[in-house]
């Protein structure tokens, strides 16, 4: 098998990503006894894939208003290798977003990210609907945050039921639904989503719950519908896949976890 693929990281511009790292630091900790691992560079991020074997890693961008924008969008520009591929973000409360959507497409990017806490909207409001109808139209990928979220109020506003709505209205879009399903929501994972053809990326999840659950989740899933994600800086990439394999799934649906479900799949934006 070549390298892994991270489908879930996170990193800033060199000269905001201490800052960026503290602040959200002090975010989780309100709730949470979160760590940062890496200084939140992409050099550091590059450092920790080549240690871990990990071939290319996605980076998760959050608008949190729509003027960042066109920031995003500069710096993701700036750091996209064969090895890095940003997914940058849009606000759903930008006028233009079904147009930012369409630039995002045309400036080679593979995927957008969002995160419902961070900015502020319930997954399946109507006034979505746009966004994701152009979304589904670029064939464009999907990062959600989903479940709840360690820094914020437990508001239910990306939990299953929700994504079945999203994906019952947009069959075609790529959705990719992070921490296993929605973090800390996984009893509504096995009775929602599980056997459903719904992507699910595992990052800062397996640690957070039983072995046998996690075991569970997963092989009663589509066996090409699991991603490996970390959330680095957030976990640790090497200890992250340490984890996974002490599931014991297997030769083979580890090899798809860790790297053919997500080249596959990137393979279709």
């Amino acid at each position: 098998m070549k390298g892994i693929i991270d489908f879930h990281t996170h990193a800033f511009p060199d000269a905001l990503a201490e800052r960026a790292v503290q602040v959200l630091l002090e975010e989780g900790r309100k709730k949470f006894d979160v760590k940062a691992y890496l200084d939140g560079k992409i050099s550091s991020l590059l450092a920790s894939m080549d240690q871990n074997g990990i071939e290319k890693s996605v980076i998760c961008s959050i608008a949190t208003k729509p003027s960042q924008f066109d920031p995003i969008m500069k710096w993701s520009k700036q750091v996209m290798t064969d090895r890095i591929i940003p997914f940058p973000s849009l606000h759903p409360e930008a006028e233009d977003a079904a147009d930012q959507v369409q630039r995002i497409k045309a400036e080679g990017f593979k995927g957008v990210k969002f995160h419902p806490y961070y900015q502020d909207f319930t997954i399946d409001e109507e006034r979505l609907s746009p966004i994701y109808r152009q979304l589904e139209r670029e064939g464009l990928i999907v990062v959600m945050h989903t479940g709840f979220d360690l820094a914020f109020e437990r508001a239910r506003k990306c939990d299953p039921e929700k994504i079945l709505r999203v994906l019952d209205t947009f069959p075609d879009l790529k959705l990719v639904t992070t921490h296993l399903g929605a973090w800390e929501d996984w009893d509504e994972v096995e009775k929602h989503l599980s056997g459903r053809k719904i992507y699910m990326e595992i990052s800062f999840s397996l640690d957070c719950m039983p072995k046998e659950t996690a075991r569970r989740i997963i092989l009663n899933h589509p066996k090409d519908h699991i991603l490996f994600g970390s959330d680095s800086p957030w976990a640790d990439q090497g200890k992250a896949i340490e984890q996974l394999k002490g599931l014991e799934l297997g030769q083979e649906t580890e090899d798809r976890i860790l790297r053919e479900n997500a080249l596959k799949l990137l393979e279709t934006a």
